[in-house]
């Protein structure tokens, strides 16, 4: 599925974005609970993933512009004082968090196929 921009239609469903590319759902992930710049991305990623996830700088800047684009992240244009000017900060928008939770579900839909056909075992382990 394409996966389109927040200029092709003024009011996108976030369904409409699903899949997420890994990355890009990491980055949403890692800009819902405080605004960030790249590298801060990068480190989080890495820990919430304990290493298992880690964004060449190259991945995650080419993936941050397509967000842009796509209107489910801004760029701020306030920055913490006493930081670096050449960082550039991020924040999710309603739309990117909108995208990000029909993310969850669609996958939460995936696992519980999953384990209805034995796959997973009911409860934990």
């Amino acid at each position: 599925m394409a996966h389109r921009s927040a200029s092709e239609h003024p009011d996108p469903l976030p369904g409409s974005f699903l899949p997420l590319p890994k990355d890009v759902f990491h980055i949403l992930v890692s800009l819902a609970d405080q605004d960030r710049h790249g590298y801060s991305v990068m480190q989080d990623v890495a820990e919430r993933t304990a290493g298992t996830v880690r964004l060449s700088p190259s991945s995650l800047y080419s993936a941050i512009r397509r967000l842009l684009e796509q209107g489910l992240i801004a760029e701020l244009s306030e920055r913490p004082a006493q930081d670096d000017e050449r960082r550039r900060y991020y924040r999710l928008t309603p739309l990117g968090r909108g995208v990000a939770q029909a993310e969850v579900r669609r996958m939460e839909q995936l696992l519980a196929s999953a384990r209805q056909v034995g796959l997973i075992p009911d409860g934990p382990r």
